[in-house]
């Protein structure tokens, strides 16, 4: 068989594949914490540069619910939120008569990074889902479990060794995405709640747009003033120099030969 006929047949395939199931997110909390796993990414935040290609912004594709499918033979893996570096999507993905979920064949690699957010006891997340996970190569798999449905243990890391075996870190650092996990308790789209963010090494938290937006404003506000602070030190300084002057010439002194 041909290399053209076998590529024929996967697209057959692909097009009889179900990539929308019209299942809902599972609850409002679930639906915003996806969405701030992914929007910040998108705003603040710069990948590690490619060895290959280090003076390239290095491209990557973050999203929320879509599903990821590694064999034509098998069903997706649907993750709440996904990274993958060095991939895009191009303007072929606005023509809406094919499928275009995250087809591992077309990027050529798995995500590095899936999320999942435990919102009952039926997922599966440290067993099966783990286990699919692992077959499929990802490198780090994050559970979230904000409701403790799964134990006492609210955020695992999880990251593959060799033999395609996760191991569950210490701590929540993901070094090959130069990125880490935070628990963090704030207001996020008008709801205060305990939410998973992203940091960088240092653990600084990525912001989201209206964080950085109102840091710029935070920002521009103190350079105003500086700048304000030090006119008024300019005007101040001119007057005491006006003064300095009109007292030497009371006195009969030129300013100008002093």
């Amino acid at each position: 068989m041909s290399l053209e006929t076998i590529s024929y047949d996967v697209k057959e395939i692909t097009k009889n594949l179900v990539t929308e199931d019209d299942e809902p997110v599972d609850n409002i909390y679930s639906a915003k914490q996806q969405r701030l796993l992914v929007e910040p990414l998108y705003g603040d935040w710069i990948p590690q540069s490619n060895e290959e290609t280090p003076d390239e912004p290095r491209p990557f594709l973050a999203d929320a619910n879509v599903g990821i499918f590694y064999s034509v033979h098998r069903p997706p893996l649907v993750p709440d939120m996904f990274l993958s570096l060095d991939v895009q999507v191009g303007p072929e993905w606005n023509n809406t008569s094919d499928p275009r979920s995250y087809f591992t064949w077309e990027f050529g690699k798995v995500p590095e990074v899936v999320v999942e957010i435990v919102s009952n006891y039926v997922g599966n997340e440290i067993s099966g889902k783990l286990k699919e996970y692992a077959r499929m190569g990802v490198t780090y798999y994050v559970v979230y479990d904000p409701w403790l449905y799964l134990g006492d243990t609210e955020l695992r890391v999880y990251e593959l060794s060799f033999g395609k075996r996760y191991r569950l870190r210490t701590d929540f650092q993901l070094p090959e995405v130069s990125l880490s996990l935070s628990l963090w308790q704030g207001v996020y789209e008008s709801i205060e709640a305990r939410w998973l963010r992203w940091c960088d090494n240092d653990g600084n938290l990525i912001p989201t747009a209206k964080e950085y937006a109102q840091r710029e404003s935070e920002r521009a506000h103190r350079e105003s003033e500086r700048a304000q602070h030090e006119a008024d030190r300019a005007q101040r300084e001119s007057e005491r120099a006006e003064r300095l002057a009109a007292k030497l010439r009371e006195l009969g002194v030129d300013p100008e030969q002093v």
